[in-house]
Parts: structure tokens; C-alpha cells; sequence
């Protein structure tokens, strides 16, 4: 896709409509986009990120049908193949061409890519290089996603390019994001997928961006935003500290009982004034689940007993939560099992990385009988006594 941003500035990334899976692990029901830009300087040209190396052929094409004959600098905010897998194919087409990026971002791309040690050019944070008439200021955004990060910021346009942060996985024929409810779903999607174990370095650099006079936001996933405090207060929103009224329960029922259980606490929680999302991990898109841990204030796992421990849809759905750092501010356990089992001991194991309270734990022997659906009232009314601490009703 060939489209101008503003003058003088120009979208030449690809659309991958058809993509599924991103890392072989993160769903993409959207398909997602490698978005690059060319600015054109009047005394020098600079590209900024390029492509997924699929999508290389169609990249260059772009920059074929711009009649791009020359580009002085090829700016790399990220090292990650979907952003920088282009820049070889680039620097063959473009020799003349530096490699603008910071000194940890130059040693991965080396690491990565056949990038030889002299086409780099190194700059600093808040270092400026000069177009002519266009300036482009470096911001290091260490460990958004990666510890190599950096922001671009063209000034005289006040347009900030980001590559991976505030983006979004979402193929679109429109540059900009005019379908903000869409995009909201989807920029949440990401946000949860990828940035969420990095919500403390992400608040930092939403910092040193706070004063950045900013009428677009040019991430390398997604639509461009032409309203940029859309993005920005969902993102100041998502990385706070803040939780809603809201329990998520991950579980998988072999033979009915462990549901039964599931579907008896969702009722008892709700009635209570609670929103509930219960997720049948046999069926459930993993990216749904991982959105819901962004707001939540506690999540209850359920699974049976498989031989000694977690069913391994439930361990999965367990290990993924805790490696993307929830905000969860509490957690419970419940379960059936046939003749004996440490899911407990291993479920708290598992989840070493969340500063949770665990409120209880309510296991039952087979289906569950009169007393053990006590127990999960029980249950349900110290969720909400927690809730209620929290102020959260």
C-alpha cells in the first residue's frame, strides 16, 4: 500500500491480510500490517522501519512506484524481523543509505541481520538529524517491547513514529484510525499481548513523551491516529494501577463437574453485582483472555485433576498470565479431582510473578454435592467483600 501521510511523507509498508499467528503463539484474527514511512527532506530522504521480510518484494515495489531514487537513512526503532527484516533488501537497493539507530539496537541488528558495522550511524536520546527543512528527533523507549526500543519524532510535523508501541494488529485499507472503536479493540489486544509485562517501563516512557507536541501517531502495526489522545489515555488507562469490578475464570471440565462449579460461582457473582468472564479454554482465542487480564481485579482458575496436576490447557492459560504481569489484584482456586492431586501447591508455583491474594481455594471429590456449593458461596462472598475493600462496586 502506497499512501501519503502528509505532504512530503508517505506510507509504503504492506498489508498481510491473510496472517493468523504472530511469534507462533499470538492469535491475529485482524491479519496485521508492517507499516513503513518515507520522508522526503529537502536536502536528504529517510525511511523509517521497514518490512516483514514476506512482504519485502511488495516494500520495495512501493518505493519503485514513489521513484525513490535515492534515501540517505534508513531509521531502524526496532531490531524485531517484522520491522527491520527489509533493511538488507533496502541497502542493496539504496547503497548509499545509513542505518540510523542507537548503539543496542545496531548490536541486535548485526546479531540478526547481515548488516555490516559501517553502514550504521549511532545517535543518542533526544539526538536530532536534519532533512533540510525536516528534523528528526531519536527517543529511547527501552523495553517497549524490547530493551533495544526507540521513538522518531518528525517535529516541524509533529508526528511521532513508534514502531511497536500503541500499536495495533489490524489489517485495514484505512490509514488512519477513523473506526476508533475497531481499533480500541484491537490496540487493547496488542497492548495485552505484548506490552503488559512491560506496564511499568511503558508508564516511564509515556513520560518522555508528555511533552512532545503530537498531531499524529505513526505506530509500525496498524492504522496511523490522527486523534493522538485517543491512544495515549487508553494506553495512560491500561498501564495504571486501577482494576474494574470484573473476575475472570479460565477452566477446562473433562467431565462436567469442574463446569458445573464454574457456572454456579458465574451466577453467585453476578447476582452479587459483579461482571464476570468465564473462559472455556477448549474453545477460547487466547487473545481474549489475555484482554480481559488488563482490567481485572481477580482471576479464579479451575481445572480438574489430570494424574497430579493442572489440566495442561489450564497450565498454558496459568504460565501465560503469569508471564504477562497482570494488574490481577487477586486470585482463588477451585476444582473436582477423582482420587488426589497438587494443582494448588503447583498453580501458586506457576504464578510466582503476580503480587496476588489468594482468597480460597475450593476443591471437590467428583461432581459437586450441597456442601461443597457452600463453600463456593462462601467463596463468592469473600471476592466481593475484597472487591468492596477496593472500592470497586
Amino acid at each position: 500500500m502506497l499512501k501519503e501521510v502528509k505532504p512530503g511523507i508517505y506510507f509504503v509498508g504492506a498489508i498481510d491480510w491473510d496472517r493468523r499467528l504472530f511469534d507462533e503463539v499470538i492469535p491475529l484474527p485482524d491479519g496485521t500490517s508492517y507499516n513503513a514511512y518515507l520522508i522526503e527532506g529537502s536536502e536528504k530522504t529517510a525511511l523509517i522501519d521497514t518490512v516483514d521480510p514476506t512482504k519485502e518484494e511488495e516494500f520495495l515495489l512501493n518505493l519503485k512506484k514513489l521513484g525513490v531514487k535515492k534515501i540517505d537513512y534508513i531509521v531502524s526503532n526496532h531490531a524485531e524481523q517484522d520491522h527491520s527484516g527489509a533493511i538488507p533488501a533496502a541497502l542493496k537497493r539504496y547503497p548509499e543509505a545509513k542505518v540510523v539507530t542507537n548503539q543496542r539496537c545496531a548490536s541486535m541488528l548485526m546479531d540478526l541481520l547481515p548488516v555490516p558495522e559501517d553502514k550504521f550511524l549511532i545517535v543518542r536520546d533526544k539526538e536530532t538529524l536534519s532533512l533540510g527543512n525536516k528534523t528528526l528527533k531519536f527517543i529511547l523507549a527501552p523495553w517497549v517491547h524490547w530493551p533495544e526500543t526507540m521513538l522518531t519524532y518528525l517535529k516541524e510535523d509533529k508526528i511521532l513514529f513508534t514502531c511497536d508501541f500503541f500499536g495495533s494488529h489490524l489489517a485495514t485499507s484505512n490509514l488512519y484510525a477513523r473506526d476508533e472503536a475497531k481499533v480500541y479493540e484491537s490496540a487493547k489486544r496488542y497492548y495485552a499481548e505484548i506490552m503488559m509485562p512491560f506496564r511499568i517501563n511503558i508508564k516511564k516512557n509515556i513520560e518522555k513523551i508528555k511533552d512532545l507536541k503530537i498531531d499524529m501517531i505513526a505506530p509500525s502495526h496498524g492504522p496511523v491516529y490522527i486523534n493522538p489522545k485517543f491512544i495515549l489515555n487508553a494506553y495512560k488507562d491500561w498501564v495504571s494501577d486501577k482494576v474494574k469490578n470484573e473476575v475472570i475464570i479460565p477452566y477446562v471440565s473433562m467431565h462436567g463437574s469442574t463446569g458445573k462449579m464454574v457456572h454456579y460461582l458465574t451466577d453467585q457473582l453476578m447476582e452479587k453485582g459483579l461482571t464476570v468472564k468465564p473462559y472455556n479454554l477448549t474453545n477460547t482465542d487466547i487473545g481474549e483472555l489475555a484482554i480481559s487480564l488488563v482490567d481485572a481485579a481477580t482471576i479464579v482458575i479451575a481445572s480438574p485433576t489430570v494424574l497430579f496436576g493442572l489440566h495442561p490447557s489450564v497450565l498454558f492459560a496459568t504460565y501465560l498470565t503469569n508471564i504477562l504481569k497482570p494488574k490481577l489484584k487477586f486470585a482463588a482456586v477451585i476444582g473436582s479431582y477423582g482420587w488426589g492431586g497438587r494443582i494448588v501447591d503447583q498453580l501458586k508455583a506457576t504464578l510466582n510473578n503476580l503480587k496476588v491474594e489468594f482468597l480460597g481455594t475450593v476443591l471437590v471429590r467428583g461432581t459437586p454435592k450441597k456442601e461443597d456449593l457452600e463453600k463456593l458461596d462462601e467463596l463468592a462472598e469473600e471476592i466481593v467483600k475484597a472487591h468492596n475493600e477496593l472500592n470497586l462496586f
